[in-house]
């Protein structure tokens, strides 16, 4: 009985350290297209709301928040697959990096006093700002692309140090972003076969008195 349980024992532990061993697959059995980007630089265009007139540290905090925003859509639409954890990375990353983003918001923040007339308007550009920022994470098509790189950065950024955010977002956000482009599976590639279907040509020139077909018109193919 004792050999028994042992070579049971022994069975489990080479198969749990070949698991863990083996690089786990995607939670959705999807291989993303290669969204990897270079890192920012001051002045990129194209990514996200851009702020006219913003010194680099109101760019970086622009940034900063893109992340947090974008992390925070996964969170919301991510969730047809809880394998992902993407809930659970983005409340590890606010709860980790409160701190930062705080600092982020600040900055955000001064940046629409500076830029406007009021503390009113500097109030609604800021909602703005956040309510378009939002939105540009929005995505049906390419979602499981999103979904599993929103998973993937989202883990990276939870367990980055505190106070290196700013530095993860400036090295991985356009990645983020790429993501929300379209990408097929890559895995299995497959061609699609194209089929033609002949139909008769609805010109009236095409057809009798009778609503017989005239053979000269031959046939469409679609």
């Amino acid at each position: 009985m004792r050999l028994r349980l042992l070579s049971i024992v022994m069975t489990m532990s080479c198969v749990t350290g070949a698991l863990i061993s083996s690089p786990v697959s995607a939670q959705i059995f999807w291989q993303s297209p290669d969204f990897t980007g270079a890192s920012l630089v001051p002045g990129d265009p194209g990514i996200g709301i851009s702020l006219p007139g913003a010194t680099v540290a109101e760019e970086r905090a622009n940034w900063t928040w893109q992340m947090r925003a974008g992390l925070n859509v996964a969170k919301l639409q991510c969730k047809f697959d809880r394998t992902l954890l993407a809930e659970n990375s983005y409340d590890g990353v606010y709860i980790n990096h409160a701190v930062e983003l705080a600092q982020a918001y600040e900055t955000l923040h001064k940046y629409f006093v500076r830029t406007t007339k009021t503390a009113k308007a500097a109030q609604n550009a800021l909602d703005q700002f956040g309510t378009r920022t939002y939105s540009g994470f929005s995505t049906v098509g390419s979602q499981y692309g999103f979904c599993q790189t929103a998973s993937k950065l989202g883990k990276m950024a939870q367990f980055t140090p505190r106070g290196g955010l700013t530095i993860f977002t400036v090295e991985r956000l356009r990645e983020l972003r790429n993501s929300l482009g379209p990408g097929s599976e890559q895995y299995f590639r497959r061609t699609l076969p194209v089929f033609s279907v002949p139909v008769p040509s609805f010109d009236d020139r095409c057809w009798d008195r009778r609503g017989n077909y005239r053979d000269k018109c031959g046939m469409i193919y679609l």
